[in-house]
């Protein structure tokens, strides 16, 4: 009797079976080596042996995180919100101190990726990463990764010697985050917040310029917000899948995580506006403390955003709400109004 068939069907159910230990199987139509069909893309195969030797450039972009450089535009508003961009050679100090620090955060993604590969790929999302899934070699990215981060530092250093010591700082807040302090609660939100503001300190060294006390502190809770809120998307997540999360979210808990994300925005809030309101009005026109008004709409949004269970990733919610880039489109433009008319 002929089994061809049956055959056809056992090889066809393989195909469409779940994930084992987090990895993604691959589609009947799936690219690469016809024995690789119906194993994991963590299986380290031959398949995914050919697929790291490619290291095709949308793998490697994929793990420089492109979408992450938005956090970057807070080098160039540091700036901004002194006055400086206007000034002789300004604008092209901080745009490299900001291109500087996309190669340190792209950096720092690639031997991140590499270290936390087993733990990605036990992530619903994370497992598609390029080296989680196989599609990059760790060699190739941890090379990647040390020589964007060295670049990040030369090009730091060229702009001024202090610029460098801040982006040096940045490299080893971000490194002991993912070592040691993302297992701490507390202090891991702490060190998010502190790259945070090690972007803005960037953005004043860089062009250079005295940042307003309070301005940092705006960026301060404004950080503390965001990873906070982060926590909080990861919490409910993992209840909602019923499955473990990392260690560190058994230490703190929804209403905890809530009291955090309420402080901060308040705080950032009564901050931001103590901040406006020591800016002089210009022709009986009140510019800056009008820039209360959409920074105000920003955080209520990001915060029904947070309660609908976003937050996870922030440069999603900035680049995918429309309501929310509104707000900060808005912003932006009375923000520059105010610095036009101070010039």
């Amino acid at each position: 009797m002929d089994r061809t068939p049956d055959i056809q069907q056992f090889g066809a159910t393989l195909t469409r079976m779940p994930a084992v230990g987090g990895g993604a199987w691959l589609p009947e139509d799936a690219p690469g080596d016809s024995l690789a069909v119906g194993l994991p893309r963590d299986a380290g195969g031959l398949g995914s042996a050919r697929r790291s030797r490619r290291a095709s450039p949308r793998a490697v972009i994929a793990t420089l995180r492109p979408k992450q450089w938005v956090k970057n535009a807070l080098v160039v508003a540091a700036a901004g919100a002194a006055g400086a961009l206007t000034r002789d050679d300004v604008p092209l100090r901080v745009g490299l101190a900001c291109l500087a620090f996309c190669l340190l955060a792209s950096g720092i993604y690639a031997i991140n990726d590499v270290r936390d590969a087993p733990e990605d790929r036990l992530h619903p999302r994370k497992r598609f990463r390029p080296v989680a899934a196989g599609e990059l070699d760790p060699r190739l990215a941890t090379m990647l990764g040390v020589g964007l981060i060295a670049g990040g530092i030369v090009l730091s250093a060229a702009v001024r010697p202090l610029l460098a010591l801040v982006a040096a700082a940045y490299v080893v807040l971000t490194v002991s985050y993912t070592v040691w302090l993302r297992r701490i609660a507390i202090l891991d939100i702490a060190a998010i917040a502190g790259g945070f503001v090690l972007r803005a300190v960037a953005g004043g060294v860089a062009a250079p310029v005295a940042l307003s006390r309070w301005f940092v502190v705006v960026v301060t809770a404004a950080a503390v917000l965001l990873a906070a809120a982060k926590r909080h998307a990861e919490l409910r997540r993992t209840e909602r899948a019923g499955t473990e999360g990392r260690p560190v979210l058994e230490r703190y808990g929804a209403a905890r995580l809530r009291l955090i994300i309420a402080g901060s925005a308040a705080v950032a809030l009564f901050a931001y506006g103590v901040w406006a309101f020591n800016m002089p009005d210009l022709d009986g026109i009140p510019w800056r403390p009008l820039t209360i008004i959409p920074f105000a709409a920003g955080l209520l949004r990001y915060g029904m955003l947070i309660r609908a269970g976003g937050g996870e990733a922030p440069e999603e919610l900035l680049l995918g709400d429309r309501w929310l880039g509104l707000a900060a489109v808005a912003w932006l433009v009375v923000f520059a109004l105010s610095v036009h008319a101070t010039g």
